[in-house]
């Protein structure tokens, strides 16, 4: 089992592993089994951070589970290669036939590709949190430089789909969004570990604004 990333889904933190001020929702959804999902957030050693989602959605919680507990992780990028999509019972959904009609295309990139937010969840767990509206957020691992012009041509495709699309492109130090690295901004904002960054370059972290 690799250290958990941003975006992961982990099963093995109970109820009673939460902070008494927890609210009564966390423990009922721990209590039912729902997997938690990989923040980004410092951890102390042996930890990672995690958030619990609630039936509704303004309930979320952040906490942290010992990397111990562990006993299950799902990775958007496995989500992905599953295609359950395909079987889904609403393939009418704007976010499913746009993943439908994308994922070729972003096989084709040779980098892998993963499907996050509330569809992702679904995927992986099967438990409902998606709706006809929802978005379709999807997470792309880039471990080395990716050109301005290559971001553009990837945004195409996306604008075109029948429904909003946010692409995270992950690098070695953080996440940055695929539409603003597209853009003709000088300095784009980074979601780190350790909190947002302005950078003119996502893959050398140093390059931070003043």
């Amino acid at each position: 089992m690799h250290t958990p990333r941003p975006h992961d889904l982990l099963w093995g933190l109970r109820p009673e592993q939460l902070p008494q001020e927890a609210p009564a929702w966390a423990r009922a959804a721990l209590g039912g089994h729902v997997p938690v999902v990989v923040r980004r957030a410092p951890a102390e050693s042996g930890w990672v951070a995690v958030g619990i989602r609630g039936a509704e959605r303004e309930q979320r919680y952040a906490t942290w589970m010992r990397l111990s507990d562990i006993c299950r992780l799902v990775t958007p990028q496995a989500v992905a290669r599953a295609g359950r999509w395909r079987n889904h019972a609403q393939p009418h959904w704007p976010a499913l036939r746009a993943l439908s009609l994308l994922a070729p295309r972003l096989d084709a990139l040779g980098l892998a590709w993963g499907v996050t937010g509330s569809l992702g969840f679904e995927l992986a767990s099967g438990i409902s949190a998606a709706h006809p509206d929802s978005d379709l957020d999807l997470s792309l691992r880039a471990p080395r430089h990716l050109p301005r012009d290559w971001a553009r041509t990837l945004c195409r495709p996306l604008d075109e789909a029948p429904v909003r699309i946010d692409l995270q492109l992950e690098t070695p130090h953080g996440a940055v969004a695929l539409r603003e690295w597209a853009s003709e901004a000088p300095r784009v904002l980074l979601k780190a570990q350790d909190g947002p960054l302005l950078v003119s370059d996502p893959w050398q972290a140093q390059q931070v604004a003043a």
